[in-house]
Order: structure tokens, then C-alpha cells, then sequence
């Protein structure tokens, strides 16, 4: 008697982008980034306030909307002299102030504008969800960068204040996060982009630069960013991430 037995039959399966990227990662992943400001603690609140007030001292000369609008062409054309940060911003209101009263500005609202940049340097940090139980997770694990931007000593107070640096390796406050940024930053860590993460809330300035370094960037929206930070579109590279939450990395990278 000859027995007949089909040959079984073979299921396609399809592994699911993400956890392609878990896996690479895990293998991949020594070093990993964080940006500061609203990826850490709440910081773009703040301006959005400070703005606000400013709009209030100027509703006799403009309407907010368009007050709002001519800051944010003085903060553009600023940049390249003050860089990022209170000060800047500041600066940049003055400016705005000054142009829009057609140099009819009070002194006593220069102070007020003064005041408000003073305010702003002395809010509290408020870190943002989950943002210290990750850290702890991580800590020992890998090794954990701060790459910022901005005023040198706002900065280092927020870190300070924080409660946060024991955390970290190291801290890279940049004068702005471009290509060639990153790549001094990593050839100072010697770390390969291969090994390097980056995790941020800004598209223009923690996401696209590091994938263009050839590194991985994950992107963590903010409920409120600046519209320079902002992008139209999001990029299609198999080394992006999007979380919801910043503790989401961890079950992609433990």
C-alpha cells in the first residue's frame, strides 16, 4: 500500500514594521540623545504666555494676530545675530515693540517687556510625563546625552533645576542643531551614527539632521511648538520613530 502525504503548507508572515526597528535597535543602540526643552520639562508655554501679555501692551498700535506675526519676522531675522532662547526672545519683542509704535514705544513698556524675559528665566521645571522613570530605566543600559540648544545659562539652570543630570554623560548645549552640529557632537562621543539615537519634539532640529547623519531620531509631538520647529510633512526613513510618549521607547529599546 503506497500512503500519499501532502506537503504542509507553508503560512506567510509579514513582522510588522516596528518591531523590525525594536530589534535593530536594541542590537544598534549604545548612545542615546535627548533633547531639553519640551522633550524633558514644559518650556514653549512659557513664550506662548510671554507673547500673549506682549500682544495686550500693544493693542493699541495692532491687532494680537498680526502683532504675533511681526514677532515671530523679528525673531526670523534675529536669529542669526542672537541665536535661540529668552534673551533672543526678548531682544526680539523689543524690537518687534519699537517697530510697530513707530518709535513711539514708552520706556515704561520696554521695562514691562524686560520684566516679562525675567519671569520667564525663573519658571519652575516642570518635567514633562514619565520623563524620570525612563530615564531611570535606561540609565546604565545606555549611555544618556542631553544635545539642546539655546542660552548657555538658561539652560544649564533648567538641567540643574531639573534634578536630572545624574542621569547623563554628557550635556551638548548647541548654538543651533544643524548637520554639522551632530557630527562634531557624535565625533566627540566617538560613537558611530550607526549606534546613535536621537529623541526630540522639534522636526526641523532633532529629527532631520540626525537622519540625514545616517543615525536613528525618534519624534516625540509637543502640544505646543513653535512654528519655526514645525515641518509639513514627516519623513519616510525606515530609521524614524514616532512615539506618543517619551517612556514609549522603552519597549523598543529594553
Amino acid at each position: 500500500m503506497v500512503y500519499s502525504f501532502a506537503a504542509p503548507k507553508i503560512r506567510k508572515t509579514t513582522v510588522p514594521h516596528f518591531l523590525i526597528f525594536a530589534v535593530t535597535m536594541k542590537e544598534k543602540i549604545k548612545t542615546i540623545a535627548f533633547d531639553a526643552d519640551d522633550t524633558l520639562w514644559e518650556n514653549e508655554l512659557f513664550y506662548r504666555e510671554a507673547e500673549k501679555k506682549l500682544c495686550d501692551m500693544l493693542s493699541d498700535y495692532m491687532p494680537a494676530e498680526q502683532v504675533i506675526e511681526e514677532l515671530y519676522k523679528t525673531e526670523m531675522q534675529d536669529l542669526e545675530w542672537y541665536g535661540y532662547g529668552i534673551k533672543a526672545f526678548v531682544l526680539s519683542m523689543i524690537d518687534t515693540a519699537i517697530r510697530i509704535s513707530n518709535n513711539t514705544l514708552p520706556a515704561a513698556t520696554v521695562q514691562d517687556i524686560m520684566k516679562l524675559g525675567r519671569n520667564m528665566l525663573q519658571k519652575p521645571i516642570e518635567l514633562l510625563p514619565r520623563v524620570e522613570e525612563t530615564l531611570e530605566r535606561l540609565n546604565g543600559c545606555y549611555r544618556l546625552v542631553v544635545a539642546t540648544k539655546g542660552d548657555i545659562l538658561d539652560q544649564e539652570r533648567k538641567l540643574r533645576k531639573s534634578g536630572l543630570e545624574k542621569y547623563f554623560h554628557h550635556i551638548e548645549i548647541m548654538s543651533d542643531k544643524t548637520l554639522a552640529e551632530y557630527t562634531k557632537l557624535l565625533h566627540h562621543l566617538d560613537c558611530p551614527p550607526d549606534n546613535f539615537l536621537m529623541i526630540g519634539n522639534s522636526m526641523r532640529s532633532d529629527i532631520m539632521p540626525v537622519l540625514e547623519l545616517g543615525a536613528y531620531a525618534a519624534y516625540i509631538p509637543s502640544h505646543v511648538t513653535w512654528a519655526h520647529e514645525q515641518l509639513p510633512y514627516t519623513p519616510e526613513n525606515e530609521r524614524f520613530l514616532e512615539l506618543e510618549c517619551v517612556s514609549d521607547i522603552l519597549e523598543h529599546l529594553l
